[in-house]
């Protein structure tokens, strides 16, 4: 059965973010850094991300310091060291909540022997959509390549969230 909320969602207009960032790494380092817990935690705020890595599976996302998970969601698409695609809840807030969920994008390209660029596209969000879903791509691809290129964990704001 179809409500009248559903029709309203499916007819609302969506915006789409697209984010681009060159590294210098193979697309198979890279893909071990974007479905690795343990690197991935180092530039996603102290984040712990779970899930089997396979189509059609739970994605949950935490944080020791909280209470109960920060994002839930699906793998989509799996095409390693190409293409992630999954689904995003927010759940750190009411407001963030309330949007439902979005899409997120992986895209690898090699662009030389030592050289990719990586495209998230995070999309299916709702226009006008609370600017905490996708605000902090900038920090979490700029600690992403950092921690790639030189090893090191890089200092953001997002980083420092839990650092209490």
């Amino acid at each position: 059965m179809t409500t009248a909320a559903d029709t309203e969602r499916r007819t609302e207009r969506t915006m789409e973010k697209v984010f681009e960032i060159y590294i210098r790494t193979t697309p198979e380092r890279l893909w071990e850094a974007i479905t690795d817990t343990e690197m991935r935690s180092k530039y996603t705020f102290g984040t712990r991300i779970h899930t089997e890595w396979t189509p059609g599976a739970r994605v949950e996302v935490g944080h020791p310091r909280t209470d109960g998970p920060l994002s839930e969601g699906e793998i989509l698409e799996v095409d390693p060291p190409r293409r992630l695609v999954q689904t995003m809840r927010a759940l750190w807030s009411d407001d963030v909540k309330a949007e439902g969920f979005s899409r997120i994008t992986w895209e690898i390209q090699a662009i030389s022997v030592d050289s990719c660029r990586l495209t998230v596209i995070h999309d299916q969000l709702r226009e006008g959509a609370n600017d905490e879903l996708y605000g902090g791509w900038p920090m979490i691809l700029s600690g992403l390549k950092t921690l790639l290129e030189t090893g090191e964990l890089l200092t953001t704001p997002g980083s420092l969230m839990y650092d209490s």
